[in-house]
């Protein structure tokens, strides 16, 4: 079948050299070929354009901000420069399987009322390069609010969007962390999402992304996420019971230092 559909493949790298070479090699190995990275180069002061550079395809698209955004900030402006039908995002320290892209795309082929879906996905202990599955559940689809309330496990490196998805709903910039839990809630809340139940990509778990103090911070940034939806989600018929709960237990096993186990 003729690959009409093209995908947007963000990629925001702020010094992301470590990993940045696997990262890019899992894209490139797709058995989907219709997509184009949008690189956006958060104002890096390390090798990561020159790896970038090393590889010679047409389809990847180079842009270099001249002072550093915050991350969301940085999410919305690349999204900004696709032209794919649908969004993808790929950060410099994850990986995709190499179907990941061609079994998404078959079920926006199959239902073209689409506009949202994600997957499955591992944590990756750059350690001990053990992999935990990130949900031992049955992904939920249709319209989820509550289960994402009450447990969150929607990746962002295995969603695929519809561009037009992103003409009216952007990433809150003001997050440094939590944007995407934000996003994802708010579209939940307007559309039905499909899922895929295998793992299709590896979330790596390293210092930088799991250390204590991001926990915390993550654990702030969702408290004051929580202080000023409630009255809204509450009256909107959701319950936050089970999410006030969630955020007790993440401080604690940010205390306990074990960050990915279920």
């Amino acid at each position: 079948m003729k690959e009409k559909m093209l995908v947007s493949v963000i990629m925001n790298c702020h010094n992301g050299e470590v990993f940045l070479k696997e990262s890019l090699n899992s894209l490139i190995s797709q058995t989907y070929k219709n997509w184009e990275l949008i690189f956006w180069d958060n104002n890096s002061t390390d090798k990561s354009e020159t790896i970038l550079k090393q590889y010679k395809d047409q389809r990847i698209k180079y842009f270099k901000s001249d002072s550093y955004s915050k991350l969301y900030r940085a999410r919305n402006l690349a999204v900004s420069k696709a032209n794919g039908e649908f969004i993808t995002f790929l950060d410099t320290d994850d990986l995709w399987n190499k179907e990941k892209l061609e079994k998404q795309i078959e079920i926006c082929k199959r239902n073209k009322d689409v506009k949202f879906i994600y997957s499955n996905f591992f944590f990756l202990n750059q350690n001990t390069n053990k992999l935990s599955k990130r949900s031992n559940k049955k992904l939920a689809s249709g319209k989820i609010t509550q289960l994402l309330l009450d447990d969150y496990n929607i990746g962002l490196l295995t969603v695929m969007i519809k561009k037009e998805v992103f003409s009216q709903h952007k990433f809150n910039d003001s997050y440094e962390i939590i944007g995407d839990f934000d996003f994802f809630i708010k579209l939940s809340q307007k559309f039905q999402l499909d899922c895929i139940q295998e793992p299709l990509a590896k979330y790596r778990v390293h210092g930088s992304n799991f250390s204590l103090k991001r926990i915390n911070d993550y654990a702030k940034e969702l408290e004051h996420w929580l202080n000023i939806n409630t009255n809204h989600l509450v009256k909107s018929g959701y319950s936050l019971t089970k999410q006030k709960i969630y955020l007790l237990k993440l401080k604690v096993k940010a205390f306990f230092k074990n960050l990915f186990l279920n």
